[in-house]
């Protein structure tokens, strides 16, 4: 699938701004501050409903405006064109509209358009917390199939649930609260099993396709290894809460299940995190991204749109050369402040300025 046209309304620092893309790949060039990577965060809220910069979606209003809107038209692989229409209401509900029929549930429009984007943000995945690489397998789960999102919801409200209830017993087990911890943990266990093997299903995929991406940026044979095995998995998450049960009771929350979960890098069998250079940490992180596109590229059979944000001023020479070089086949968005380097082959260039496009 490829986007074919964006408009833009009370988006951010855009009143109105309307976007012709290529089927191949379109440079963004602005100064800091112009709206690049609005333009690029406007693309990707489609594909997630979401800000992959962590924003709010008031903040994604323009300053005195009431909405915002994002409206795209998008061409799928079988010559299908579809009309997506997203209105952010400040302080508001959402609503979305696909060929001007407004969707009954916002988040049935996960799946419409995928896009995948690299940003200087990405070294997060790496340096970050728990939740940063928890995050990064359960949105590549969603894009490969949008029944995940479901998954991830239930497994949120079920241990809000639980959270609440552990709070309310001040550290105390009566018998109610007993029977009912008993009722979420079988709730919790019966889902948190198939989240937990869709993850591990993941990760053991994905594992060859991330060594092979961090050896081609690298250009040098670099052993890589993903590990995902929860203790909880091991033995089951009944036994694991039953065990972590007094624990729960004493902090109020639940300490065990994939919430809680970790996703752990080794580079050349040493703990990424603590043990790799600034460089081998983001070509770990762009490896990552890569590997995510290459496998929704393959399990769904389109490629998402591919999105680097300003990325290449964050790599050498050499890395920002073996990312262009291996950038996969489809539409391509590179945003950047100064001038692109020859490998980019951009087939459009757009300039932007204060929120507009300048020719």
């Amino acid at each position: 699938m490829i986007v074919e046209h964006l408009e833009l309304i009370d988006f951010r620092n855009y009143t109105q701004g309307s976007f012709d893309l290529t089927s191949g790949t379109t440079a963004i060039i602005g100064g800091n501050g112009q709206g690049k990577t609005n333009l690029a965060e406007a693309l990707a809220y489609l594909a997630t409903l979401s800000s992959f910069r962590g924003a709010p979606n008031d903040a994604l209003v323009k300053a005195g405006a009431l909405q915002a809107i994002i409206r795209a038209t998008v061409r799928h692989d079988d010559g299908r064109e579809t009309l997506i229409e997203a209105e952010l209401v400040a302080g508001g509900r959402n609503r979305v509209q696909v060929n001007k029929q407004k969707l009954v549930r916002v988040r049935d429009l996960l799946g419409s358009v995928r896009v995948t984007v690299f940003s200087p943000d990405d070294l997060i995945l790496v340096k970050g917390g728990p939740g940063d690489r928890r995050r990064y397998m359960d949105d590549t789960l969603v894009a490969l199939a949008t029944k995940y999102d479901a998954i991830r919801l239930e497994i949120d409200r079920i241990v809000k649930q639980r959270n609440t209830l552990l709070k309310q017993a001040s550290g105390r087990l009566t018998d109610e609260i007993e029977v009912t911890l008993d009722v979420w943990d079988m709730k919790f266990a019966e889902i948190a099993d198939q989240f937990g093997y869709a993850r591990a299903t993941l990760v053991s995929r994905i594992t060859p396709m991330v060594q092979d991406a961090y050896e081609r940026l690298a250009g040098i044979s670099t052993p890589i290894d993903l590990t995902y095995e929860p203790e909880w998995r091991l033995v089951g998450l009944i036994p694991a809460l039953q065990a972590a049960r007094t624990a729960d009771l004493r902090r109020g929350v639940s300490t065990v299940g994939p919430h809680r979960d970790e996703l752990s890098f080794t580079i050349n069998g040493l703990p990424s995190r603590t043990h790799a250079s600034q460089g081998e940490q983001r070509t770990l992180a762009l490896a990552l991204r890569l590997a995510a596109h290459q496998l929704v590229t393959e399990r769904t059979g389109s490629a998402p749109v591919l999105v680097l944000d300003d990325v290449l001023s964050e790599l050498d020479d050499d890395r920002a050369t073996a990312l262009l070089e291996h950038i996969p086949p489809g539409q391509v968005i590179i945003t950047t402040a100064s001038e692109l380097p020859a490998a980019a082959q951009a087939d459009r260039i757009l300039r932007i300025e204060g929120g507009k496009v300048v020719e």
